[in-house]
Order: C-alpha cells, then structure tokens, then sequence
C-alpha cells in the first residue's frame, strides 16, 4: 500500500493558523501534504482542546468498493499507531476523501458513491476510540461534508473550494514559504513511463542490456563478472551525471529541479537509450545503488535527482519492476535535499513498482515520521571515506610506506532505519559456494529479460528462484 504517514506541524513550528469549518479544512488539505491529492484518502490526527494538527496518512482510494472495509481499517491503526510512536495518541481525527468525476459523472455522484467507504472509516476509527470530527469529499473544485447537516454551510449539491491563494492558510503558507507543487497526479507522471512513440526503442535496449549484463553477473567468476559490470555502471553513472551538473561559475537549469514537462523532455533527451537501459540494469546491484546514493547534496544531489527521474521514466514494459531502483534512489536524493513531498512520491511509487523492496521501505518510514535524513547522509559519507581510504594504499604504496603503517579504516556504521545492515547478507541459494569476502555485498538478483505480467502475484522471475526483493536492502 501507499500509505505516507508523517509529522505534520503547519506552515512553520511556531506559527499557529486557526481553521473554522470545512471550508477551511478543505483548504488547508494541499498546504499539509505540499500537493493536491487526487485520487486520495488522508487520514490527519488533531490533538488537544483546540485540535492541533498532527500526522497524517494517505493512500489512493482503492477501485473495488470490497477492499474499503480492511483500508479503512488499515488506515486508522497506521494513523493511531504512527502517532502512539511519537507519545502522542490523536484525540479526534478529519477524514478527506479526493477524486474527480468519471467521464459523464457529477461530483455530487463521487460523493455519494464514495458514501459507505466515509462511513467505513468513522467506523474503524471510532472501533479504537476516536472520533472523527469531519469527513469530506472534495470532487471537481466543490467540497461536500457527511458529517454536516446543516444545509445552509454544507448543502448537498457541494459548495466551491475557495479560490486559489485567497484564504488565510494560503496566505500563511506564501509567507512561510511553502509550495504546492500540483497534483498528485502531475507529481506522478513525472517519474512514469509517458507512452512516448520511443518506448519501444527503449524496450529493445532495456532487452539487448538484460541479455548481455546478467549473464556476465551470473555465469562468469562469482565475484569478478558482478564486479566488472559493477565498475563498468557507476563509470557510467558518472559520465551521465556530469551531463546533468552545471560548469562551474555556471547556472544551474532550475526547471529540472522545480519540474516542467519541458524540463522533463528536455533532460530525456541527454540519456540515449542504450545509456538508460545498461544504467537501470546495472542499477539492480544493491552495492552499485548504494554508491551513487551518495551524491545527496547540493548541486550534485540535484543532478542525480533529475537522472534518477529519466532513468524512472524508462522503465517501460515489461521492465517496471526495474524502477523501484532508480525511484528509491529518486526519493532519497529528494529528502535529502529537502523536497519531503516529491521523496514521498518517489518513495510510494518505488513500492508500488515492488512492494518488498526493503530499502524503499525503510526510507519510506523514516521520511515519513519526520526522521533527520542527516544521520544516514552521515553514514554514506562514512562508507564513502572508508571505500577511498580502503583502495588507496593499492594506488600509491610509496607513499604508505613513506609515512610508516597505516591504521586500517574502521567499517562506517550501518545506517540506522534504512535496511543497509540488509544490503551485507548473503542471497546465495542454499548449498551454494559463495567467495566473496563477509565485508562484501552480496549478489544482487538481477532480473533478466521476460514479458511483465500485471498484478502483485505476476513479478517476473528473478535468477535466484525467489519472489521479493532483488536488492532491496
């Protein structure tokens, strides 16, 4: 599920804003998510005499109305659960129901037809002894509340959101500087296949690649095929990452950073086919991940951000699984650079591309409960420092012994809450000989070539025999 869970404190940590009635709630809903939420249910807590706002869940409304009864469910324990952890159970929770009409439907149609999966969650919430002081459903720019009976402030044909910028939450977030970025929906197709006339052209490189790097992983010598592709795709990433990063004394393109669909198809066109394709399936190696996840910060971490998002729109059928790689890599680089919303974006679509990829996961999580995405930089950094220290005696040998005896490099500390104590075990089959050194990573499960099937029960074969995370750690 894509369920994003999070601290949420208004427009700043100080300011308080005072929201009276649904119109403003209906307002205030894109401010405290940073989107528009379409196609949605969120779930926020209020907490206090005066319902302070506090986290929150989101997750598209699911098709089949049989599904409803054990999300709302799921829903309301994230929410209770999420907030228990940070010492604060909700005292009272808003409900907002998101979706546009079908093609010949009225928004007061969807409100209806959403009506028993409101009531479903006042009921789950209500089951752990919470009440729900609102529900809404906001459908084609109108708001209607099932809680309300009052006709004259929430009639039933639904009652226009107020206009853009105009209210008084608006007005706080400009002054505090936050941004909506769009919708969910523009947030997502961003970082999906566009049905482009040239995905072909980039099927048949994503199948020329798979058929000639999975096999130097697997059938050569355990360790020295995965590390010469190893090598051969992060030389790779570099060059491309450098098409990305401005001269320096030069400025930076701000629409690959803020996002365009102009800025989207003008950074595509810097990465050929061939490029994007060896670059995805090298990228299915979890240490090869893990060493382009270090360029986090700054300039550099905005590049990666931008090829982490073409590489995310290659990842066309039947290779979609493929981009829980380049879509991590995508929402960690933007937490750490600060964007919180687009690295939820990223995040839950990384998870919707492979549920049990565990790094995905982790990162989701902890992004989503207001963790500080400093202490795993800092742990990157470290693994970093400690790979360079590591190779460079092997480079300059007079020099070490020049200077005496080097201390070898303490191993930099796994980093807590994102799976890369997962990355070090072994997924070797069982009986299998494996040689690599135990500060070694192991080998990643590299998908080779194959028709995609849809659903969660048809992922496509991994070379290992097991369903599941390739890499995921």
């Amino acid at each position: 599920m894509n369920a994003n869970h999070h601290e949420t404190s208004g427009p700043t940590r100080t300011q308080q804003i005072t929201l009276r009635g649904p119109a403003e709630l209906a307002d205030a809903l894109p401010f405290m998510l940073g989107f528009h939420p379409t196609d949605s249910v969120v779930l926020a807590a209020l907490h206090g005499e005066h319902g302070r706002f506090g986290g929150r869940v989101r997750l598209g409304i699911p098709r089949s109305p049989h599904e409803w009864e054990a999300t709302a469910d799921h829903l309301a324990e994230c929410l209770v659960e999420g907030s228990g952890r940070r010492g604060e159970r909700p005292d009272g929770i808003v409900v907002f129901l998101c979706q546009d009409p079908a093609p010949g439907e009225t928004a007061r149609r969807v409100m209806e037809r959403l009506r028993p999966f409101a009531q479903r969650l006042r009921t789950a919430c209500g089951a752990l002894d919470i009440p729900v002081y609102e529900a809404l459903c906001i459908s084609d720019g109108l708001y209607f509340s099932y809680c309300c009976p009052d006709a004259r402030c929430c009639p039933p044909d639904g009652t226009p959101l107020a206009l853009s910028g105009t209210s008084v939450m608006a007005a706080a977030a400009t002054y505090a500087g936050i941004q909506v970025r769009g919708s969910l929906r523009d947030m997502q197709a961003r970082l999906r296949p566009a049905g482009s006339p040239g995905e072909g052209r980039q099927r048949a490189a994503l199948d020329a690649a798979a058929a000639s790097i999975v096999p130097r992983i697997l059938d050569g010598a355990e360790e020295e095929g995965r590390k010469e592709v190893r090598e051969t795709t992060l030389r790779l990433a570099r060059d491309l990452l450098a098409k990305f990063t401005p001269p320096a004394g030069g400025t930076e393109k701000q629409g690959g950073a803020v996002g365009t669909a102009q800025a989207d198809a003008a950074d595509d066109a810097l990465v050929g086919a061939d490029e994007a394709a060896a670059l995805i399936i090298g990228l299915q190696d979890r240490t090869t991940r893990d060493q382009v996840a270090e360029w986090m910060e700054g300039a550099e971490g905005r590049a990666a951000l931008r090829l982490w998002r073409v590489l995310a729109r290659r990842c066309v059928a039947p290779y979609q699984e493929h981009a829980a790689a380049p879509l991590t890599l995508a929402g960690w680089t933007a937490w750490s650079t600060g964007d919180e919303p687009a690295a939820r974006v990223a995040l839950g679509l990384a998870l919707e591309a492979d549920p049990e990829y565990v790094f995905a996961r982790l990162l989701h999580q902890a992004c989503n409960e207001g963790l500080d995405p400093e202490s795993l930089r800092a742990c990157l950094r470290s693994e970093r420092d400690a790979r360079l220290a590591a190779d460079r005696p092997a480079a300059v040998p007079e020099r070490a012994a020049e200077h005496g005896p080097r201390t070898e490099a303490a191993s930099a500390p796994e980093a807590p809450g994102t799976g890369r104590a997962t990355t070090r075990r072994s997924t070797g089959r069982p009986g299998r000989r494996t040689t690599a050194p135990a500060t070694a990573a192991p080998p990643a499960g590299v998908r080779p070539r194959g028709k995609a099937r849809t659903g969660p029960a048809s992922r496509a074969p991994r070379t290992d025999g097991r369903r599941g995370s390739r890499s995921g750690g």
